[in-house]
């Protein structure tokens, strides 16, 4: 029921609060889903089953992109010639990294690190 509950709402992208009870108490839900968020058990689950189905032929490994699935923005196309000023420096002279790029470097150790295991 709990995994057929975040499912159903990352299907629907309704708040946690508007869960049908039919999956059980939303809570309930949304403890278990930021539980295994946090522990690895999602990304451990969707190794197992792309090893399962990869090992049984199951999986088309090749992605074919055209414009109907990856359409620009309306204003995508004005881009600028020329990047963009450089911003001035934090506090204290130090030119610090922004948040948003530990963010990517994390995310792009962990889908590393995810590609590593499921390849082993």
């Amino acid at each position: 029921m709990v995994i057929n509950g975040v499912l159903y709402r990352a299907r629907t992208g309704l708040p946690w609060r508007d869960l049908p009870e039919r999956f059980g108490p939303w809570l309930t839900v949304y403890k278990r889903h930021r539980r295994w968020s946090a522990d690895g058990t999602w990304e451990r689950l969707l190794a197992q089953v792309q090893a399962a189905q990869d090992a049984e032929g199951g999986i088309d490994w090749e992605v074919s992109v055209d414009s109907t699935t990856a359409r620009a923005h309306q204003h995508a196309a004005g881009a600028r010639n020329a990047p963009p000023p450089m911003a001035s420096p934090l506090k204290g002279g130090r030119a610090g990294t922004k948040r948003c790029d530990l963010v990517l470097q994390s995310l792009s150790a962990r889908l590393a690190e995810v590609v590593k295991q499921v390849n082993v």
